[in-house]
């Protein structure tokens, strides 16, 4: 095989002998297996390679780089001639001929159940170059995988199979997995090289058995109930069963979070009942849920917690009445629009248990001729005067009911100032210090309405 051509280049005539170049070796470093490795065309200077195949191995040699001092001389190589010397540097380039082989036949590992991570390091051996590709192992299993459960990748430093738990392990599934692993190079072997039996190994995985915490079912656990049912009422009857099912342990159940204080769990049967009163305008209740924790506690030794979530949608029922806004008004005695206030309604209930609000005074304790209110819509009304009135406080209960069945109804005083209103100066100081006057009133309520 050609491995290079050397080329020397004499100044001297080229038409006579002093210009005519022979090639020659003069010395091979390193000297073995053979002195002689490489032979030179004399007239061309090609370098070419003369022992058998087997010699230029590079696993077996004990350096793959060859230094060949070359001499040119002219005069046609007669001894009267001049010489000059090069170095030729030949390396032997590595091939994928040798497979990369299990250190092992078989291989352990152990692994606690519901683990996950690196279980065992698979070892290889390839004489090939660990800079190339030919020595750098790639991991397959072939069988033993079904559930995905395993997944192996090399390690780039050390080529070791990294052989890793992936889905959590179930001991009482099964205590035992047998794995069968191929490696092969990332580069093609050579023609005449393929991969032996010694490129699969089996892999014996023995699960540990561990305690696992019990598993409530379903989660989260859901009911609907009517807010204000009797305290004591039986809600639901938790379930939690143990995976450790070989252990045959008892559960015992308690409370881990009830924000509001309304729950109680039987420890041995998990009955659920309230101790308090479940009302859906509570804090503690979000959209209409309420949200507890429970636990499961299995007898090992440790033992082990499961946690389950109760949500409970609570039914509203008409338990609130409606309250009015503003509760303070200003009018002047003097006033041309007798309008006083625009009132608003609110109900913390949900429809049908709220609007339409139906608005009315309440025992006039002054002549009926007096004070007016209006509806203006299903949640606002109008209060106005059917006459001036004198500077003074004035106390107007307004009741106000909501359309749940049986209804709410809320009677609030609205305290209406009669003021004195000369040249642009309003003037309440005989009728009590208020700080919203009727017009401000009037606009708010407007914008209150603007934005239903």
């Amino acid at each position: 095989t050609t491995v290079m051509r050397m080329t020397a280049f004499d100044a001297d005539d080229p038409a006579t002998d002093n210009a005519l170049l022979r090639y020659n070796i003069r010395q091979q470093t390193p000297d073995k297996p053979s002195p002689n490795m490489f032979y030179i065309d004399p007239e061309k200077g090609d370098i070419v390679t003369v022992v058998s195949p087997a010699l230029l191995d590079r696993e077996t040699l004990e350096n793959p780089k060859y230094e060949l001092i070359i001499e040119a001389q002219d005069m046609a190589g007669l001894d009267v001639g001049l010489t000059g010397t090069a170095t030729a540097t030949i390396v032997i380039d590595d091939k994928n001929d040798h497979s990369p082989k299990f250190t092992r036949k078989e291989f352990q590992a152990t692994v606690e159940e519901g683990a996950v991570g690196v279980i065992v390091n698979l070892t290889v051996e390839d004489k090939d170059d660990p800079t190339t590709g030919a020595w750098k192992a790639a991991y397959t299993i072939i069988n033993g995988n079904p559930g995905q459960s395993f997944e192996i990748h090399t390690n780039p430093q050390t080529n070791e199979g990294m052989l890793s738990v992936v889905k959590p392990l179930d001991y009482e599934i099964s205590a035992f997995h047998t794995l069968l692993i191929k490696v092969e190079n990332e580069d093609p072997l050579v023609p005449d090289v393929s991969y032996g039996p010694s490129s699969t190994a089996t892999v014996h995985i023995t699960v540990l058995d561990v305690n696992e915490g019990p598993v409530f079912y379903p989660d989260p656990m859901m009911v609907t109930k009517q807010e204000n049912i009797s305290v004591g009422s039986v809600l639901l009857t938790v379930n939690a069963t143990d995976p450790d099912s070989l252990q045959h342990q008892t559960i015992r159940y308690s409370i881990y979070k009830d924000p509001a204080g309304w729950l109680n769990i039987n420890p041995i049967n998990g009955t659920v009942d309230t101790t308090a009163i479940l009302d859906r305008e509570s804090p503690f209740v979000h959209d209409s849920v309420y949200t507890a924790l429970f636990l499961a506690i299995d007898s090992g030794n440790p033992p082990a917690t499961g946690t389950g979530t109760l949500l409970i949608t609570l039914e509203d029922v008409n338990d609130n009445a409606p309250f009015i806004y503003p509760t303070v008004a200003e009018v002047c005695d003097d006033a041309k629009n007798l309008s006083v206030v625009i009132l608003g309604a609110s109900d913390k209930d949900l429809y049908p248990n709220t609007d339409p609000f139906k608005f009315e005074i309440h025992k006039q304790t002054v002549p009926d001729k007096v004070w007016k209110i209006s509806k203006i819509n299903n949640t606002h009304a109008l209060v106005s005067l059917l006459q001036n009135l004198n500077k003074a406080n004035y106390n107007l209960p307004i009741m106000v009911t909501d359309s749940g069945k049986p209804p709410m109804t809320n009677v609030t005083d609205l305290r209406v100032q009669v003021c004195s209103c000369k040249n642009s100066k309003v003037d309440c100081n005989s009728a009590g210090s208020l700080h919203l006057s009727l017009t401000s009133l009037l606009l708010l309520s407007l914008l209150s309405i603007a934005g239903l």
